[in-house]
């Protein structure tokens, strides 16, 4: 457990702590289902160690989940041309950490308000809040973007514009059910398919040419 990732369940941990000790006083079998939500809340907010793959042709997942999408779509927000999306969805049981899929300079970052649909859809990408993120180096630029579930309310950023990261390095979390996106250049090689898991950080997703 890394003391940022929890740091933003600090309200939930009050919350549900002062709910588990009023109950303790009136009804003592209703805080043990309160104490429960904070286990799993202990459990959510879980930000493990990686062994980040050191090719430099490797592009990383961005978050822990699902694979649901592989298209070629037009990526109208920072570099406007055809790009391929892979969409990753993140259950609400999924560590829900973002990380740099490759090292690069954070060049974009901007918030758009929208609505919280079923991440798992295509649509939400457009419709739904999303924070969309660009990491360049001097040989590719990645676009990531951050989207909101039909639980998820939350989208966290912990880098700034010209911050320098690594591969694998932390650069946010989405709070419960949501759906994070990488947007890869046409010529570079997928290796996932539709229904596989990821792990962010871990799980090389696609190599540069």
């Amino acid at each position: 457990m890394r003391s940022q990732t929890l740091f933003e369940a600090r309200w939930i941990f009050a919350v549900l702590g002062s709910l588990a000790l009023g109950s303790l006083l009136f009804t003592p079998w209703l805080s043990l289902g309160w104490l429960i939500l904070v286990g799993y809340t202990f459990v959510f907010f879980r930000d493990p160690e990686r062994d980040v793959p050191s090719d430099p042709d490797a592009v990383v997942a961005a978050a822990d989940g699902k694979i649901v999408e592989i298209a070629d779509i037009d990526e109208n927000e920072v570099l406007q041309k055809k790009m391929r999306r892979v969409a990753i969805f993140l259950s609400v049981f999924d560590v829900h950490v973002n990380r740099t899929p490759i090292d690069g300079r954070v060049i974009y970052r901007l918030r758009r308000e929208g609505r919280c649909l079923d991440a798992r859809k295509p649509e939400s990408s457009l419709k739904n809040e999303a924070m969309t993120w660009a990491f360049e180096n001097p040989r590719v630029t990645i676009v990531v973007r951050q989207i909101t579930g039909a639980i998820a309310r939350r989208l966290v950023a912990w880098s700034q514009m010209g911050d320098d990261l690594r591969k694998g390095e932390r650069f946010g979390m989405i709070r419960f059910g949501s759906r994070t996106e990488v947007y890869l250049p046409l010529d570079a090689t997928v290796l996932v398919k539709l229904g596989d898991r990821v792990a962010g950080g871990k799980s090389v997703i696609a190599r540069l040419p």
